[in-house]
């Protein structure tokens, strides 16, 4: 059976706590948590706040699915800083963010932190060499924290960003990080298809990278909005059956971060859509 869990990123304007007790209270049984104001921020997760939060997810009987650490509004904002800055201060918080999502999840015993891939390259006179090239040099700082937590570093292509795609992962990957099982990727199965891609087809075909599943549904023009499960184009069952098939045994997490003034309506939504498929 394919476990649901829910992101948090969807309750921005709930506490953490009230966010943890609404996506149990739906029948959820993981959890996403933001690395961000207000949930998880590292920088605020002091050994109190983090036993407490652990009580809290042993209480509701929820596990942790990922540690999700792509925005950083706490400095920055969805996407900035990124990895690809031309300040080298600024790249240098992006890593420093990502190094306390390592030691979020391994405080929380999760296997997986997701990061954003890069970007934005619109509008960017930087060439993807050079934009490979300060990425790459950003994840070697994490590598070695991430091997020592046990943590897998899963990179999530988006519409728009530096790596949009899986293909665009596995050649990055293939060049810089070819033999390094601590960097995979967050297969957000949405923006695989926003891109042109088959996410179901992705996950068949390249399971072994995979180390953490993002849904959400997209509207049949394939523009980057994420829609609660049901309302686009998606094919949940087609993906639900290559999870199964692929081996994946972590919980899939459902992420709908737009719908922070109706987060726990559109939690309930996407739960009830999902769970007779899985």
């Amino acid at each position: 059976m394919i476990q649901l869990a829910f992101s948090t990123n969807a309750f921005k304007k709930n506490t953490f706590e009230e966010a943890l007790r609404a996506i149990a209270g739906i029948g959820y049984t993981a959890v996403e948590l933001m690395a961000d104001l207000h949930h998880a921020y590292p920088p605020i997760m002091t050994p109190a706040r983090t036993a407490a939060i652990k009580a809290l997810l042993a209480e509701l009987k929820l596990t942790v699915s990922n540690v999700n650490a792509f925005t950083l509004f706490a400095c920055g904002d969805t996407y900035r800083p990124t990895w690809i800055e031309d300040s080298a201060a600024e790249r240098k918080r992006r890593v420093e963010h990502t190094l306390g999502g390592i030691r979020l999840a391994a405080d929380f015993d999760c296997q997986t932190i997701s990061l954003q891939p890069g970007g934005p390259m619109i509008g960017s006179t930087m060439t993807r060499a050079e934009a490979a090239r300060r990425f790459a040099e950003g994840l070697e700082q994490c590598v070695p924290l991430a091997k020592e937590k046990n943590v897998t570093l899963a990179i999530e292509p988006e519409p728009g960003l530096f790596i949009q795609t899986a293909a665009e992962y596995l050649e990055f990957k293939s060049a810089h990080f070819k033999n390094e099982p601590a960097i995979q990727m967050n297969c957000d199965c949405g923006h695989l298809f926003c891109c042109g891609e088959d996410p179901a087809e992705v996950i068949r075909n390249h399971a072994e990278h995979v180390s953490h599943i993002h849904i959400e549904d997209i509207g049949a023009n394939r523009v980057h909005q994420h829609l609660t499960p049901g309302k686009g184009a998606m094919d949940f069952p087609a993906i639900f059956e290559a999870v199964d098939k692929a081996g994946y045994k972590r919980p899939v997490t459902v992420e709908l971060y737009p719908y922070e003034a109706t987060a726990a309506g559109v939690a309930k939504m996407a739960y009830d859509h999902l769970k007779p498929m899985v």
